[in-house]
């Protein structure tokens, strides 16, 4: 772990950064952007196939992450020369290098989500009590 010097100019140059960062982070960190990419990382897919997948998400909603996500270059749409016309969606390259971090956060909340829900649990108790 970084010492407490380390941390700090971390922190300082991430903020200095913060103009350039934070309209980045905004595209990856919604809703549904890290579940997609996870379901096309092994495999291109097919739309029918991504929704299936990603339990609980709509149509509408999947048609347009996957639009923004080719839009700023993470996934590619390729038209199939099926009848009737299909569409294949792949992770790009770009896409493919969010695939170490999005690990690590997915790991991470695997290994961590009971002390997470228990955290809010005990926060929701406390402030039931006080």
């Amino acid at each position: 772990m970084a010492d407490d010097t380390e941390l700090e100019t971390l922190s300082r140059k991430a903020q200095s950064d913060m103009a350039r960062v934070r309209p980045v982070l905004d595209k990856i960190a919604d809703k549904w952007t890290i579940m997609i990419l996870t379901v096309l990382c092994p495999k291109p897919s097919r739309f029918n196939e991504i929704k299936r997948r990603l339990d609980g998400i709509t149509h509408k909603s999947l048609a347009d992450a996957l639009k923004r996500l080719e839009r700023n270059g993470l996934v590619t749409r390729t038209v199939l020369p099926t009848a009737p016309i299909g569409v294949q969606y792949a992770i790009s390259p770009l896409g493919h290098s969010l695939r170490q971090p999005f690990e690590a956060l997915c790991n991470w909340a695997l290994e961590n989500g009971d002390a997470f829900d228990d955290a809010g649990s005990a926060y929701d108790q406390a402030k039931a009590v006080g």
